[in-house]
């Protein structure tokens, strides 16, 4: 018996990114929240909206939920994001 053993890395590495440049403060900015859904993201969610608004000025906390928890942001989302100052994407298991 023979066994074939494969190895799934890929040949050569993705590009790799850029992050976002940072925010000075997050006084009177717009904070986006995405959820995959599920219910424990629900309390942390709430609670780091307290923790924005009270403790570091935030001006406003938008909230979105994915259609579907295993699957990439929903488009309409995605357009929303660039009108936000700062995301925050989270799972609740």
């Amino acid at each position: 018996m023979t066994f074939r053993v494969l190895d799934p890395t890929p040949e050569k590495a993705p590009p790799a990114g850029q992050l976002a440049p940072r925010l000075a403060t997050l006084e009177g900015k717009t904070i986006g929240f995405i959820s995959n859904g599920k219910e424990g993201t629900k309390g942390f969610f709430g609670h780091l909206d307290r923790l924005l608004r009270e403790e570091h000025g935030v001006a406003k906390v938008v909230m979105r939920t994915k259609s579907n928890y295993s699957a990439p942001a929903d488009a309409h989302i995605v357009v929303e994001i660039k009108s936000w100052d700062a995301v925050i994407s989270g799972i609740g298991d």
